[in-house]
């Protein structure tokens, strides 16, 4: 069954460019993603949503998804409360629309 994860970013003043950058030409293909996407949501707010094959090659991605995260942990402000840059969901689809 397909999962998606949904993660918020606040980004710092500047860096932008360099925060979109960490995710392009395949730096954030991780295995059994089948499609990611950025979105703008506000000023130096961003949303990746991510689209799995399934709950478990989610799970099996979270270290490379780290690993990521790691190599632009830099560019971002805290976004969640007790000092977190990111806020992250995840789930299996409940329903389809459209």
């Amino acid at each position: 069954m397909r999962a998606f994860n949904v993660v918020k970013f606040k980004v710092k003043p500047g860096q932008e460019g360099a925060f979109l950058d960490a995710h392009r030409d395949g730096r954030a293909k991780w295995p059994g993603l089948a499609k990611g996407t950025i979105i703008k949501t506000g000023e130096q707010a961003y949303c990746l949503i991510g689209e799995w094959e399934s709950a478990d090659a989610l799970a099996a991605a979270r270290p490379a998804m780290i690993a990521t995260l790691n190599s632009f942990r830099a560019t971002l402000d805290e976004v969640a409360a007790g000092g977190g840059v990111t806020d992250a969901v995840s789930g299996a689809v409940a329903l389809d629309i459209a």
